[in-house]
């Protein structure tokens, strides 16, 4: 099984290897090869999108291609994650071996959970944002709440997308984060079916 990942940028890359590490310890024998394949910065839309997914179906040879984006783009393409997943598999045009999927409303949600490393890291106390890690709001994302504490510690550095979000996760179980967050659990159920349906994360 071979699985391309479309992401919208480096942050997402630093998750791969915790990524791959959780769905070896699931999968065992039946682990994909998985390529992540970065978007400069986000999900291409309409026709960009199709003749990406089509010519990795097509031509290079991939069985499945998931595209994750963030709900939150900066630019209010999407209402909520549904429709962002329904826009998505409108352009590419309903293709069965595609998958689209959504981080709510950013990347960053997915270390929410994580809030006492993130606090650790930025050396301060500042409380975690209030209710479902998914649940952080447009008009401050999840992004911005830890930008926010790294701005206020005494790290005294601004928060790095890429080496901070793998530290993040290097010092934590990523099931942690699949419980509170439901559109990862989706996203992490998505491979692991169709790698082995039996192994699926109830």
């Amino acid at each position: 099984m071979k699985i391309a990942i479309l992401v919208e940028g480096a942050t997402e890359v630093a998750f791969k290897e915790k990524l791959r590490d959780f769905l070896q310890s699931c999968l065992g024998q039946k682990m994909p090869k998985i390529k992540f394949i970065p978007q400069d910065g986000r999900i291409p839309k309409e026709g960009k999108l199709r003749r990406i997914v089509e010519n990795l179906l097509d031509n290079d040879g991939y069985d499945a291609v998931i595209a994750l984006t963030d709900v939150y783009t900066g630019k209010n393409d999407f209402i909520d994650a549904n429709d962002a997943k329904v826009k998505m598999n409108n352009w590419v045009g309903n293709n069965p071996n595609f998958y689209p999927h959504t981080a709510l409303h950013d990347f960053e949600a997915w270390l929410l959970p994580y809030w006492q490393t993130i606090q650790q890291l930025a050396k301060h106390n500042l409380s975690a944002p209030n209710g479902s890690p998914e649940t952080v709001n447009h008009d401050h994302p999840p992004s911005y709440r830890i930008k926010q504490i790294f701005s206020v510690g005494k790290c005294k550095r601004d928060y790095n997308k890429i080496i901070d979000g793998k530290a993040i996760l290097k010092k934590n179980d990523l099931m942690i984060a699949i419980k509170a967050c439901p559109e990862l659990k989706a996203f992490v159920n998505r491979i692991i079916s169709l790698c082995d349906q039996d192994k699926v994360i109830p």
